[in-house]
């Protein structure tokens, strides 16, 4: 079931100039190519194509690696995170959004808060916890300047969730647990759905998790490479 049409959180609004549509590498002819790259590699979902298009990524990565954007591929962001490939940020908010029913949805690891930025283009709320308390105010900052204001940043230990804001519709993991925390599953909805890389031991695997109301059920995607799970909070 698919989450608000897009447009109704639209970046092609006021603060759109010509540094969030950027030129030349980071141009919008750039960002229409790694949709189609997308797009080939197996990406169907219309709405997500269009939020990957749409949302400008060269602002959430360093300067000096603005031309490197669009690229298919993660890059670093520093203390030891990497903003997501794009394929597997379209891939994981692909599945999200053809399981989750519309209402908030939950983000653990928000790091520079591109993936956020691309499920508050297609859900109506988005919670992001993260355990860097200097990359969430740096993202925080970053997105109520990107005028995201569906988006509720929160400095925590991501994988005991945010029972505060729950239960949630979906939610959605950037680092690689070996189990399924119980605090995430006790915080989805019925007829929610989860989404989540578990480390297998010898390859990490993305997973969904649905829940029908009576009990979860879980499948297994492809095989992926994210940063390993850390607990606990740093200023």
């Amino acid at each position: 079931m698919a989450g608000l049409k897009l447009g109704q959180y639209p970046l092609d609004k006021p603060f759109m100039n010509s540094t969030t549509q950027g030129i030349g590498m980071t141009s919008a002819r750039t960002r229409k190519r790694l949709a189609a790259i997308l797009s080939d590699a197996g990406i169907k979902n219309s709405q997500v194509l269009s939020a990957m298009q749409d949302v400008p990524r060269h602002l959430f990565v360093d300067e000096a690696l603005a031309t490197r954007a669009y690229e298919n591929t993660a890059l670093p962001i520093g203390f030891g995170q990497t903003i997501s490939q794009p394929y597997v940020v379209a891939l994981m908010c692909e599945h999200l959004l053809s399981g989750a029913r519309l209402g908030p949805v939950l983000e653990i690891g928000t790091g520079c808060g591109y993936q956020a930025a691309v499920l508050a283009k297609l859900f109506e709320k988005v919670v992001s916890v993260e355990r860097v308390g200097e990359l969430c105010r740096q993202a925080r900052d970053r997105l109520f300047t990107l005028k995201f204001y569906n988006i509720h940043c929160v400095h925590g230990d991501g994988f005991q969730g945010f029972a505060e804001r729950g239960p949630y519709n979906g939610i959605i993991a950037a680092a690689a647990s070996d189990d399924v925390p119980p605090a995430l599953l006790e915080q989805l909805a019925p007829r929610g759905r989860l989404v989540m890389p578990i480390d297998r031991g010898q390859k990490q695997s993305l997973i969904v998790i649905d829940n029908d109301g009576n009990g979860f059920t879980e499948r297994e995607l492809e095989t992926v490479k994210f940063v390993p799970r850390v607990s606990g909070v740093t200023p």
